[in-house]
């Protein structure tokens, strides 16, 4: 399951990384500034801890990676032939998830 979305993510990600406009403004937001560069990091070495095969927007998954200071970060990404498609990109609430940002609470 995660290791074929997996390997598609990473693939993707080596040719492009298109953020769309909802990804920027929520990375964007003063109280959690996500750097480009750290998504780039979550996409790259991070693991797949949800598959949506059936997502309206093409087969996509939910990322856990590690950004400065070692804060989680989600990353939610759609693998396409030329590009990695960065759906969102958060922070994750503790109180919405377990204490390793892996499963919902």
């Amino acid at each position: 399951m995660a290791d074929d979305i997996l390997e598609q993510v990473r693939e993707a990600a080596s040719k492009r990384l298109l953020f769309l406009p909802h990804t920027i403004r929520q990375m964007s937001r003063p109280e959690r500034m996500i750097a480009t560069t750290e998504v780039e990091a979550v996409v790259r070495t991070g693991e797949a801890i949800e598959d949506y095969p059936e997502d309206a927007r093409g087969h996509s998954c939910l990322m856990l990676g590690l950004g400065r200071d070692d804060r989680a970060i989600h990353v939610v990404c759609a693998p396409k032939d030329e590009y990695l498609a960065i759906i969102t990109a958060y922070l994750p609430d503790p109180s919405q998830w377990t204490p390793d940002f892996r499963g919902r609470l």
